[in-house]
C-alpha cells in the first residue's frame, strides 16, 4: 500500500480505539520495552510526548519509570522547521504547542547526538522497519543528526501486516517495533 493510503487506514484504526483500549494497549507496550531493552540507569533515552487527539502510544508512564530509574530522557521540541533534542526532569515545566504536543517550555537543544534509545512515534511500520508517519520529514531529519548507534524504536497499537510500496531513498527505517503483543527486530548493526 502507499503511505497515504496507510496513514488514512490507521488513523482510522487508531481512531476507533476507546480511551481505555489505548491506554491498556499503551501500557502494554511499555511492559514489553522494559522487559525486552532492560533500560539501565545513566542511559539516554529520546523518546516522544503523545498528541493525545491522535490516540498516539501514552509515554508518560514511560517518562516517569525513565526518570525514577535514573535514565537520561530527552524529549523532541519543533523549533522552527526541525525537531531539538531537550533534556527533561521531574521538574521540567512543559506547555501545549499549537499541535497540541505537550512540550518544555526551553527551546534549549542538548545537543546530544548519541542515545541508547530513541522511541519514535508512528502510524505504521511495515516488517522490513520502514514507517509511515504524519508526512512532515521531523524524524527523518532528526534521524540522521542521531548517531548510528542509536537504536531508533518504533512503538505500535498493530503489527505490520502490509507492505509500504513507496519507501524513499531518504527514509530510514526503524531498527525495532514494539507493539502490544510483540517486538520485531530489523537492526542489522552490531550490538
Amino acid at each position: 500500500m502507499l503511505k497515504t493510503d496507510l496513514r488514512k487506514k490507521y488513523i482510522q484504526k487508531r481512531k476507533a480505539l476507546s480511551v481505555d483500549e489505548a491506554l491498556l494497549l499503551s501500557e502494554k507496550i511499555r511492559e514489553s520495552f522494559l522487559n525486552y531493552f532492560k533500560p539501565l540507569a545513566g542511559e539516554k533515552i529520546h523518546i516522544f510526548t503523545p498528541i493525545e487527539k491522535f490516540r498516539e502510544i501514552n509515554t508518560q508512564s514511560f517518562i516517569e519509570a525513565f526518570l525514577v530509574a535514573g535514565i537520561r530522557v530527552f524529549v523532541p521540541k519543533v523549533v522552527g522547521d526541525h525537531l531539538i533534542s531537550v533534556e527533561i526532569f521531574p521538574n521540567t515545566e512543559f506547555e501545549t504547542s499549537s499541535w497540541g504536543i505537550s512540550e518544555p517550555v526551553s527551546n534549549e537543544d542538548s545537543g546530544e547526538y548519541h542515545f541508547d534509545y530513541v522511541i519514535t512515534p508512528l502510524l505504521y511500520c511495515d516488517q522490513n522497519g520502514n514507517r509511515v508517519g504524519y508526512g512532515k520529514g521531523f524524524y527523518d531529519g532528526f534521524f540522521q543528526s542521531i548517531s548510528a548507534a542509536s537504536k531508533k524504536i518504533g512503538v505500535n497499537y498493530f503489527n505490520p501486516d502490509e507492505k509500504i510500496d513507496d519507501v524513499w531513498e531518504h527514509d530510514i527505517p526503524m531498527d525495532y517495533l514494539v507493539t502490544p503483543t510483540e517486538v520485531l527486530s530489523f537492526f542489522s548493526g552490531v550490538e
